[in-house]
């Protein structure tokens, strides 16, 4: 993760914010013996207005996550002029599948098999391969997203036989009321079930705001950040 920062963004609060990220993810790597550039820090913007992103892109930011499909494909269209890399993060529904895949190079909320087939590759439409996560439901819930955790293989195995798409890992969220380390332990068991179907899909997609540190400590490669960062979302009008 770069850690530049324009030469005026010393009095802007979002620079602030989001140095002191970027420091606390570093101090965090690097107490679990592990070097910061093995992390990629993704800027969640929910609800956050295009300039926003324009404003981080002109602090060094390259990876953006949005959770809606809807506020992705207008921001994604609206900043096209900007190198960006678009992670989808948010639960996706199948039917949306096709329009997220034209903006989004990666997809981190995989959790059944229709959206799989759905974003797989189409013969003569020219897709790209498109960089994905295998979601893991650390709940009891079926609403909260995620596969559970008896489907995780079969998932894995799906996706690994659907064209066009790559599989970098698995994703998680801890759950409320759960300690983020225990959460994040059972996150990393999950890596090593899906390594041994996939050896090359060693990332981990976990950690957010309050619970980044926790997660670099347990492996996680791939940290969804967004308030830390951002701030308060805006209200709603």
């Amino acid at each position: 993760m770069t850690t530049s920062t324009s030469p005026t963004s010393s009095s802007s609060p979002l620079a602030e914010r989001l140095a002191a990220v970027r420091e606390g993810v570093a101090d965090a790597a690097r107490a679990a013996g592990r070097s910061p550039a093995e992390l990629t820090t993704i800027v969640v913007t929910k609800f956050h207005p295009a300039s926003l992103v324009r404003e981080l892109a002109a602090l060094g930011v390259r990876d953006v996550g949005e959770n809606r499909h809807q506020e992705a494909q207008e921001k994604a269209a609206e900043l096209a002029d900007l190198d960006l890399t678009w992670h989808f993060v948010g639960q996706l529904q199948s039917k949306k599948a096709r329009q997220a895949r034209r903006y989004a190079s990666v997809i981190h909320s995989v959790d059944r098999f229709s959206l799989v087939d759905a974003l797989a590759a189409r013969e003569g439409e020219g897709d790209s391969d498109l960089d994905v996560f295998v979601q893991l439901n650390l709940t009891d819930d079926p609403a909260r997203g995620g596969v559970a955790d008896r489907d995780l293989e079969p998932l894995v195995e799906h996706v690994l036989a659907a064209p066009g798409l790559h599989l970098l890992g698995v994703m998680a969220v801890a759950p409320l009321g759960e300690e983020p380390a225990r959460a994040f332990e059972r996150v990393r068991a999950a890596s090593g079930r899906v390594r041994s179907l996939a050896p090359e899909a060693t990332s981990i997609s976990a950690g957010m705001s309050q619970d980044y540190r926790e997660a670099i400590a347990a492996g996680a490669t791939h940290l969804r950040i967004g308030t830390a960062i951002t701030g308060n979302r805006p209200e709603l009008r």
